[in-house]
């Protein structure tokens, strides 16, 4: 799972720079520097912080002293190494523009909204945002059922691509936390959930849009559902999965939910193939499992609940399963289908997000109860780094 979704509250974002300049002492220098908005649930109402930041890839505990401070829950998101971030909350439909200035914190430098394709609400990953070029990016709008294109330049909106053959009456569509760039395309996995009641429905998709022309091509599968994740293969092709909340649903729901599964997609046919399909469950020999996060090449991870850690009680909400600690980690290669279980990785909450610094690939653990973030080494027995209070979504690299 790549944790819980924002909500469509239809409110006026609220951007506001709280007690002074957004950096930290020292980010001035020349050196790494990261923009990390994370989401304080706890607070109420809701509000979210982006920490500039030069720690991400050793241990520190970040202060929100200093930061900006967003009504809402809050995304940053942008083009790496570009000295700006866009900042987002599920309040409005509005993007902030925040650049760097020369002692290294973050100015306003302004603002576009989507209200005019008929959105309300900006979010609900970092990967809903697509970046093809400093005049030309993608937002997935699930709740609209469209991709808005607009200049984050400019600062404009410049168009949308329907996506109205993904809707499924009484269900909520999702776009996935984690998409695959290829040969020209962002391959961006489909998931549905019902929109009353505890589960997913049975159904996979991949929106595939050519960044050259805008077009989207569609593809839909029957088999499994909530394969939120995604790898791309030796073979070149794309590996897509039921992610942890969706194994979470099957183990509190039972038979009533689909199994959680891998599907294998072709990007050059957009099709699946109807041949190739995997337990995931089976993949590591019983269990909960769900997830697929990409690892070295040719291989990803799949995530395996220890109910020795995490047991589940009766009445548990799968939100909670999959957000929760106790989720193994199994490495699986994509060409032989072997999984072995890594237990030099500590297990973590199910949710995950991977994020890229300077030298790493970082993945996140939530914290119980919402309370903190804690960033880990994608590799390095799970060396964890950074830590900040609240739920990290989204994390750039301004420099």
């Amino acid at each position: 799972m790549r944790s819980l979704p924002l909500s469509t509250a239809a409110l006026a974002l609220s951007l506001f720079v709280g007690c002074g300049d957004s950096g930290e002492e020292g980010t001035e220098n020349e050196g790494p520097l990261y923009a990390i908005t994370t989401q304080l649930l706890v607070a109420d109402p809701v509000e979210s912080y982006v920490v500039v930041t030069a720690k991400a890839e050793q241990a520190a505990s970040l202060s929100l002293d200093g930061a900006i401070k967003v009504s809402g829950r809050a995304l940053g998101v942008g083009i790496p190494k570009s000295g700006s971030v866009y900042v987002v909350s599920d309040e409005s439909a509005t993007v902030t523009r925040y650049t760097l200035n020369s002692r290294g914190a973050l100015e306003a430098a302004g603002t576009v909204s989507f209200s005019s394709q008929g959105v309300t609400s900006l979010g609900e990953y970092q990967a809903n945002f697509q970046f093809v070029s400093d005049t030309k990016a993608y937002f997935f709008d699930g709740a609209t059922a469209q991709v808005v294109i607009w200049n984050p330049s400019a600062m404009t909106v410049t168009g949308s691509i329907p996506l109205d053959s993904l809707v499924i009456p009484s269900t909520i569509m999702a776009f996935s936390g984690a998409v695959v760039r290829t040969g020209g395309q962002i391959l961006m996995p489909v998931g549905w959930r019902p929109v009353t009641g505890v589960n997913v429905t049975k159904r996979a998709g991949v929106v595939a849009i050519n960044t050259a022309t805008d077009a989207a091509t569609f593809a839909t599968d029957d088999r499994c559902g909530y394969t939120h994740d995604a790898a791309l293969g030796l073979d070149g092709k794309v590996y897509v999965a039921t992610e942890a909340y969706g194994a979470a649903v099957r183990r509190v729901v039972g038979q009533d939910a689909p199994e959680p599964c891998l599907l294998r997609y072709d990007p050059q046919t957009h099709t699946f193939d109807p041949s190739f399909y995997q337990s995931l469950d089976a993949l590591v020999g019983g269990g909960t499992a769900g997830a697929l996060i990409p690892g070295a090449q040719g291989t990803a991870y799949v995530r395996v609940l220890d109910e020795s850690l995490a047991p589940v009680a009766e009445g548990t909400h799968p939100r909670t399963v999959a957000s929760g600690t106790g989720w193994q980690w199994w490495e699986l290669k994509l060409d032989t289908l072997k999984a072995t279980r890594r237990s030099d990785f500590p297990s973590t909450s199910g949710s995950v997000f991977l994020f890229e610094s300077q030298n790493q690939t970082l993945y996140t653990e939530f914290g119980a109860g919402a309370a903190s973030t804690t960033l880990h080494v994608l590799g390095d027995s799970g060396k964890p780094t950074v830590t900040t209070q609240g739920l990290s979504f989204s994390f750039l690299q301004l420099r």
